[in-house]
């Protein structure tokens, strides 16, 4: 079983990523990426929230189109913590205010409006039991319908599984295909940082916020780190 690391060494642009797991001590463990592109995109910082993170603009004069930069990625409810690469962040959110599921806030969505590459929505849902992972994609080129899977782990000491938006770099930029991918989850939140930001391609990555919660005890240990520091 290959680390997160060694999942994205030499892959130039996995795009935005997601790991869910659990370390060998019994923790919850959660890992959000983003890399850009393009200026706008490359243009982003993570910046810790109440109850979360938040991405803003490094550089506000520079900011071409917001609608798909900036948003929430990390949000807590209750015991549960969600992790997505866009708004549907505060669309689970708000689902589980209401007494409503993973499955259901995610059915009133779709995969993101930028044609060609119909970039998947990849969600995460963390709670005390295990953890869930969804992708909303594209079924076909001209995004005229979409394809909604949902997995649902059960705790597994010392593994993860990992999904991310893109297989590689490519224009169109082809989307994730399969099963959220398994790899390994060490105990230490250094070691898990620093082996997925250190084999990120150096060009293209921009942030990466990670944690490890420990239910049992009741609390929390996280890690930011952004290549611009504002």
């Amino acid at each position: 079983m290959k680390s997160t690391g060694a999942a994205v060494k030499g892959n130039s642009y996995p795009g935005r990523g997601i790991v869910a797991g659990v370390s060998p001590s019994g923790k919850a463990v959660f890992a959000y990426f983003i890399m850009g592109r393009s200026a706008n995109s490359k243009n982003r910082v993570f910046v810790k929230s109440e109850d979360g993170i938040t991405i803003y603009p490094y550089d506000v004069s520079k900011v071409e189109d917001p609608s798909l930069i900036i948003y929430s990625p990390v949000r807590r409810f209750r015991d549960k913590l969600i992790v997505t690469n866009g708004d549907q962040t505060d669309t689970v959110r708000e689902y589980l205010e209401k007494g409503g599921s993973f499955e259901e806030a995610l059915a009133t969505r779709t995969f993101e409006p930028d044609a060609p590459n119909y970039t998947p929505r990849i969600s995460a849902l963390i709670s005390p039991d295990g953890y869930k992972i969804s992708i909303l994609k594209s079924l076909n080129a001209a995004g005229t319908a979409c394809g909604r899977f949902t997995y649902d782990f059960e705790r597994e000491p010392g593994t993860g599984r990992f999904i991310h938006t893109y297989v590689g770099d490519g224009n169109p930029l082809p989307s994730f295909v399969g099963e959220p991918e398994q790899v390994s989850v060490p105990d230490d939140i250094e070691e898990f940082a620093a082996d997925i930001w250190e084999n990120l391609d150096p060009d293209n990555k921009i942030s990466l916020y990670v944690g490890y919660i420990d239910y049992v005890a009741g609390t929390e240990q996280t890690k930011l780190i952004n290549k611009f520091v504002r």
